[in-house]
């Protein structure tokens, strides 16, 4: 059974996905982030692949993509660092980022390593449903990867309905139509949205993401999804840390309640 249904199946407390940037603040971190996340408690750690261009972030985001690149991280470098990774991470692990990198990287070959390391599932926002489905949901299968599709408040009913019905593992719930890192906390609207949702008898769980910074929105999103997602907020604290390992375990915590 692939990590992430495990997860969402035995899950008895709303879940915490954490985005952290590979190779940020410092090439070498990749591995101490990840393994500093799964030590506090976080349930699904989502990795960014650097891009130059990376359309749905906010500046925070962008800037570690930048600074990741600089230091030279590629996606083949990721996958070397991430080559022992099962050797000590035992929580489901993402992949996200623009279909760009993985074409040049090739589709199979990208698939088939992110079997090879331990990969769960992959989130590619500029990846069109149609071109998924017709070019590459084959491949993704025959590696057991799932590929988690978004939906924004602007999303359709009957496009939702075609994500849920091609997607496993779950669906990424856009909270608003901006950037990452652009607005925190959950307004009156983005209530609004989430109960259609809710009202939609989906089959897969949600997970909603942008604006989520603390355990106050952490918990409030969580009310209306089977948990949410932490981008920005975790890629600032690893901008600034002073002690990677320690402030990463604490800031995990805070947000599960743990201490």
């Amino acid at each position: 059974m692939n990590r992430i249904t495990k997860l969402f199946a035995e899950a008895t407390e709303p879940i915490l996905n954490v985005y952290a940037t590979a190779g940020y603040p410092n090439l070498g971190d990749t591995m101490t982030v990840l393994q500093a996340l799964q030590e506090g408690g976080v349930d699904i750690i989502e990795i960014g692949m650097p891009y130059s261009d990376p359309v749905a972030d906010g500046e925070t985001i962008q800037q570690s993509n930048q600074v990741s690149l600089d230091q030279g991280m590629t996606v083949a470098h990721l996958f070397e660092q991430l080559q022992a990774m099962r050797q000590t991470i035992t929580v489901p692990v993402l992949l996200m980022g623009y279909i760009n990198p993985v074409l040049q990287y090739g589709v199979e070959a990208f698939c088939k390593k992110c079997a090879e390391v331990g990969i769960d599932g992959v989130i590619l926002p500029d990846l069109p449903m149609a071109e998924y489905e017709s070019e590459y949901q084959a491949i993704f299968e025959q590696y057991g990867l799932y590929n988690i599709f978004l939906i924004t408040p602007q999303t359709t009913d009957a496009r939702i309905a075609q994500v849920d019905a091609i997607s496993k593992g779950f669906i990424y719930m856009v909270s608003s139509a901006s950037t990452t890192g652009a607005k925190t906390g959950i307004s009156d609207i983005q209530e609004t949205y989430f109960k259609r949702i809710n009202g939609m008898n989906l089959k897969n769980p949600r997970l909603i993401g942008f604006g989520i910074s603390d355990r106050a929105s952490f918990l409030k999103a969580s009310e209306s999804a089977a948990g949410a997602i932490i981008g920005s907020a975790f890629v600032k604290l690893l901008g600034q840390a002073q002690d990677l390992r320690g402030e990463i375990v604490a800031f995990v915590q805070s947000i599960k309640g743990k201490k």
